[in-house]
């Protein structure tokens, strides 16, 4: 098993996390149904029986309704809940329920939040507390108080941020009593500006690197995990693909296909273990609602990439040569 940063909390945690966004029929105004109670504890079975134990949730998720479904899934079965960590994220206001949207980390919002996901998933805890992006109107002191306070309360265990760089964490850490131990940003083979920042250094292409810098090296030097929203990139080199494929993303998904046959795997676990490769131990999010493909991306901890097989794949993907 892999060492990763959050065993020093979580020594049972998987390598996988669940991602719930797309639970509880989707991203309109119906209600929970039978149905959608059903499939999310197929998938939530299907997780367990194949050592998945973090499932990733948030309040905006379907509209409140990933928090629901699996609320109800745990109420059925309240066993499962000591078998799992659960992590959800505050501080995102959607439309139309607010005239615009907003994110919002001030004291009132987050509890509010907090409370309302916690009466969702029918829990009196989460483990893992998320703040879902930085609020520019964030009063420091204001939200390090209310976060210290739902803390001793009970509400969740330990803090987390998504979409968050170094100094913003630094920032937030000085502040509050409660241990940041985490940190999710998209990282995947397509948005791979993770591994542009490194490279890119001392070069004007760095400029237009989407990842924050140094936010890598903090995160590894703070024993902070870095979890990896959007891993798959939608299935774009083991899945469908998208409409109107570029010539990169054509010949990266043929790559992939000939390394999951050498490495008697398959598409799903070689784009996982292309960012499982990096020194830093990334748990990747996976979000598809197919049983099948999350047994499949189960494999990808027994692929263990050579170094060539990982830049072929970086250089593919990216669409020319490292400088």
């Amino acid at each position: 098993m892999t060492e990763l940063p959050i065993h020093d909390y979580y020594p049972q945690a998987s390598q996988l996390v669940y991602g719930c966004m797309n639970l509880g029929g989707g991203w309109n105004n119906n209600s929970v149904s039978d149905s959608d109670i059903k499939e999310a504890t197929a998938i939530v079975e299907t997780c367990l029986a194949h050592k998945i134990n973090v499932f990733d949730l948030a309040d905006i998720y379907t509209f409140g309704k990933s928090e629901e479904v699996f609320g109800q899934v745990l109420k059925s079965m309240p066993s499962l809940r000591k078998q799992m960590i659960l992590q959800t994220k505050v501080g995102i206001k959607l439309t139309p329920t607010h005239e615009v949207k907003q994110y919002d980390l001030s004291p009132e919002w987050i509890t509010k939040a907090l409370n309302n996901s916690l009466k969702r998933l029918q829990s009196e805890n989460v483990d893992i507390l998320f703040l879902h992006r930085p609020d520019p109107l964030m009063d420091l002191d204001d939200t390090a108080e209310a976060l210290n306070k739902l803390h001793k309360q009970g509400k969740f265990s330990h803090l987390a941020v998504s979409n968050m760089h170094a100094a913003q964490i630094a920032w937030l850490q000085s502040a509050t009593t409660v241990p940041i131990i985490a940190n999710q940003l998209q990282m995947s083979l397509e948005h791979a500006d993770f591994v542009e920042e490194t490279i890119t250094t001392n070069m004007k292409e760095g400029c237009s690197s989407g990842f924050p810098r140094g936010t890598l090296e903090f995160c590894e030097q703070q024993n902070m995990q870095l979890q990896a929203w959007g891993s798959l990139a939608q299935g774009k080199y083991s899945g469908n693909g998208s409409d109107s494929p570029t010539e990169a993303e054509l010949a990266t998904s043929k790559l992939v296909c000939q390394l999951a046959n050498r490495y008697s795997s398959n598409a799903n676990a070689i784009v996982l273990a292309w960012l499982m490769k990096h020194p830093v131990n990334i748990q990747p999010v996976i979000g598809t609602t197919n049983t099948d493909r999350i047994i499949e991306c189960t494999k990808a901890g027994k692929v263990n990439l050579s170094r060539e097989d990982w830049y072929q794949l970086f250089e593919k993907a990216r669409g020319h040569e490292i400088p």
